[in-house]
């Protein structure tokens, strides 16, 4: 049985070309990424989310 992923939100900031990640109260606020990268993240899922905040080092946290 595959594990239930807490609830996440994810807002793209398209003039920054950044994404705001809100999960488990959390606030994290990537990188700016170039046009492709960015148009390319927009169809990410919440899994691929989730596989972003476990892998990649290119975001902060926010408070």
């Amino acid at each position: 049985m595959q594990e239930k992923l807490p609830p996440i939100k994810v807002t793209p900031n398209y003039s920054k070309r950044t994404f705001t990640i809100r999960t488990r109260g959390s606030k994290y606020r990537t990188n700016d990424f170039n046009v492709d990268e960015f148009e390319e993240l927009l169809y990410n899922v919440e899994e691929d989310w989730f596989n972003f905040l476990k892998t990649s080092d290119f975001y902060y946290s926010v408070k």
